[in-house]
């Protein structure tokens, strides 16, 4: 079993910044890949991006790539998503997310992952 616990959502202007932290515990942080998902109302949920288990591999998805970054530190147990340049677009309530599978490399679809953190919300108002 994994919990994941989302935290530093809220309100920010378009152009603004955020930073999600999302802090795992339950088994070893270091052996799976994490990613964060999004979901807008009336909207199915997105992947955003995924880091892999050994930290030094990422993708994105193409609407984030250049503003958004991921990162890891495994001796916090914890995943970070840093958002830049912010749009009203970006609004979503952010999912992280755990791959324990590791079933393939990158993960970009919600059924690879099978723990999933409540959720934190972000608006970006224009």
């Amino acid at each position: 079993q994994v919990q994941l616990v989302e935290s530093g959502g809220g309100l920010v202007q378009a152009g603004g910044s955020l930073r999600l932290s999302c802090a795992a515990s339950g088994r070893t942080f270091s052996s799976y890949s994490m990613g964060w998902f999004r979901q807008a109302p009336g909207k199915e949920r997105e992947f955003v991006t995924t880091i892999s288990w050994w930290g030094s591999s990422t993708a994105y998805a193409d609407s984030v790539k250049g503003r958004f970054t991921i990162s890891r530190d495994n001796a916090k147990n914890t995943v970070y998503l840093e958002m830049n340049s912010l749009k009203p677009e970006d609004t979503a309530v952010y999912y992280c997310a755990a791959d324990l599978g590791g079933s393939r490399w990158p993960a970009l679809t919600a059924a690879e992952y099978e723990y999933w953190g409540q959720g934190t919300q972000v608006t970006v108002s224009s």
